[in-house]
């Protein structure tokens, strides 16, 4: 039996790679092993280095603060790089020379740098040239890190994503009239939007994770650098990065299920409806009667 894509695997290649899957499970088994003796031996499985996960003040006091933070940079970020990149990206496919070359250096120009210059850059930008004070200080310089990084990185997903699609699209939006701005509008963003979410939600995680940078440098209150205070208090380390680990886990999966269905509701919206015409419908409508031409007077077979 062959697909469209390969041949599909005959009896011999069914055994092997079962017997490939059972070994990966095993070894991934042993690995868990190792990974839960060197932990035993050290004492990070005592008890009393996990209890404080079970009472309400390690929660409300350091996890739950620097989650918040952690997510209200994030979603300013989002809200902020999601449209900016979407205009860099349809800029640098601009027919004005002055249009197009501007928003290719700046978005060049920004890909180019890591992330966390950028927000030391903004950190100290802010500190000498605003009145910003110290406690919102590093929430905007972490901010602006993002911002200027990922919507340079959208600019170029939204451009890829435009440019994949067939130029009989632009074409025929051109024979019937339309100009740019409404070919890009109308036909265009609408069918690429599809085909780029999952490389925006992948950038969209990349957002959520690259917050604890401002944490380590800047001294911004997000989930990581809480993790450090309450692990400080406790004396828990290792134990305090597993949880903020599955915390980072728990959050992203929700931001990438959340991804994937709108992704397939927009799929699904795109089909065609299936709908059955009445036979009334059918009477008024000779056209969609096959053999007619919409004559009224039943076109020739």
């Amino acid at each position: 039996m062959t697909s469209v894509l390969y041949d599909a695997p005959g009896p011999r290649a069914k055994r092997r790679n079962v017997l490939l899957s059972v070994l990966f499970f095993v070894l991934l088994a042993l690995a868990l092993w190792w990974m839960w003796q060197k932990m035993d031996e050290k004492e990070q499985l005592e008890w009393a280095l996990w209890e404080p996960f079970t009472t309400s003040q390690a929660w409300t006091t350091y996890l739950l603060p620097g989650l918040g933070d952690t997510l209200k940079a994030a979603a300013l970020a989002m809200v902020i790089a999601l449209p900016l990149g979407a205009v860099f990206g349809i800029a640098r496919m601009s027919d004005h020379r002055w249009v197009r070359v501007p928003a290719g250096a700046v978005v060049e120009f920004f890909r180019a740098i890591p992330v966390l210059l950028l927000m030391l850059f903004a950190f100290e930008f802010y500190v000498r040239s605003t009145d910003i004070g110290s406690e919102q200080r590093p929430l905007y310089a972490v901010v602006t890190g993002l911002v200027l990084y990922n919507a340079s990185v959208l600019a170029e997903v939204v451009r890829a994503g435009i440019l994949a699609l067939p130029k009989g699209q632009t074409e025929a939006a051109y024979a019937i009239g339309l100009r740019k701005g409404q070919t890009m509008t109308s036909i265009l963003l609408p069918q690429a939007v599809t085909a780029m979410l999952p490389a925006i939600v992948s950038q969209l995680v990349v957002i959520v994770k690259d917050t604890a940078l401002g944490g380590v440098m800047l001294g911004f209150t997000e989930l990581l650098n809480s993790r450090s205070t309450l692990a400080a208090n406790y004396a828990n380390v290792v134990p305090s990065f597993i949880v903020v680990a599955i915390i980072y886990i728990v959050v992203n999966f929700i931001l990438t299920s959340f991804a994937s269905w709108l992704e397939g509701r927009l799929r699904r919206s795109k089909r065609g409806t299936g709908a059955v015409l009445a036979p009334e419908e059918v009477e008024d409508n000779p056209a969609a009667i096959p053999g007619t031409y919409g004559t009224g007077a039943g076109g020739a077979v």
